[in-house]
C-alpha cells in the first residue's frame, strides 16, 4: 500500500469481498464512504477504495462576484421580510470558475483535462446526461486502445460523478466507478478530499489482488495527475475559494 500524506500519493482505504461493507479510513472519510460508495461486488468480482488530499478547492468564485455578496445579502434579506418566507439564492454557474477539482472531475466530456492515459474522449449525441456514451481513446503503454462508457451518476450538489464501462478493447468487464469530492481545510486553507471506488469483473487467469492492484495503479495515476492539475490552476486563477 501508498503511505499517505496531505497532498501526497493517493492511498487505498481497502478491498473488499462479498458481502462486506466499505469502512473507510478517518472518521469524515469513512462516513462518505459507507454513504456514497455503495458496492454489491459478487464472487467474481473485486472492488476498492481510493483517497486523495489535494490541495485546492472544491469550488472557485470570480472574484468580482465575491464583492457583491454582502450587497445579495441584503437584499434578499429584504425580500424575504416583505414576504415572510425564506427566498432562496444561489451563486450564478457563470460565475463559478471551471479551474477546480470539482469542475475537472465532471468533466465526463473532457476526461483528457486531468487523466494523463486519455488521448481523445467524444461523446454521443448534443446533451451531457445521464445516460450519455463517451468513446475514450487511451494512449499507448496501457493493455487497450479503446473504452466506452456510460454516465451513470452526475450530482452538482453531492459531488458525484458515476462512470460504467460498457465497450472497448480492454479486459475491465462491469468496470463500474464513483469518484466524491469533499470540502476539507488542509494547513489552515480550503482543500479537497477526492475518493474513488470502484468494482469490475476479474479477468480469466488473473486473481483478485492481480486485478485490483492494476486498477489502482491508474486511479493513483489519475488522482495525482488531477492534484498537479487543480492546484496549478488554483495558483493561476485570478479567483477566490468558494466554501461548499
Amino acid at each position: 500500500m501508498v503511505g499517505l500524506v496531505d497532498g501526497g500519493a493517493a492511498r487505498a482505504v481497502g478491498r473488499l469481498g462479498p458481502g462486506e461493507t466499505a469502512s473507510g479510513g478517518g472518521g469524515g472519510e469513512a462516513d462518505h464512504v459507507r454513504r456514497l460508495h455503495r458496492h454489491a461486488p459478487a464472487d467474481h468480482q473485486c472492488t476498492s477504495t481510493l483517497v486523495k488530499h489535494i490541495k485546492a478547492p472544491v469550488h472557485l468564485v470570480s472574484f468580482p462576484f465575491l464583492l457583491l455578496i454582502p450587497l445579495l445579502a441584503s437584499y434578499v434579506s429584504g425580500i424575504a421580510s416583505l414576504h415572510g418566507s425564506g427566498v432562496p439564492c444561489s451563486i450564478p454557474d457563470a460565475l463559478v470558475s471551471d479551474r477546480c477539482v470539482w469542475e475537472l472531475v465532471r468533466s465526463f466530456d473532457q476526461p483528457q483535462r486531468y487523466k494523463p492515459f486519455v488521448s481523445r474522449c467524444i461523446v454521443r449525441g448534443d446533451q451531457l446526461e445521464i445516460g450519455s456514451l463517451r468513446e475514450v481513446n487511451v494512449k499507448t503503454g496501457l493493455p487497450a486502445t479503446t473504452s466506452t462508457e456510460r454516465l451513470e451518476q452526475l450530482d452538482d450538489d453531492e459531488h458525484i460523478l458515476g462512470v460504467k464501462f460498457v465497450g472497448g478493447d480492454h479486459r475491465l468487464q462491469n468496470y463500474s466507478s464513483i469518484i466524491t469530492v469533499h470540502p476539507e481545510s488542509i494547513d489552515g486553507r480550503p482543500g479537497t478530499l477526492v475518493i474513488e471506488s470502484f468494482v469490475v469483473d476479474v479477468p480469466d487467469g488473473n486473481t483478485k489482488d492481480e486485478t485490483c492492484y492494476f486498477v489502482e495503479a491508474v486511479i493513483k495515476c489519475n488522482l495525482t495527475s488531477l492534484a498537479e492539475v487543480s492546484e496549478r490552476l488554483a495558483v493561476q486563477s485570478p479567483t477566490s475559494p468558494l466554501e461548499h
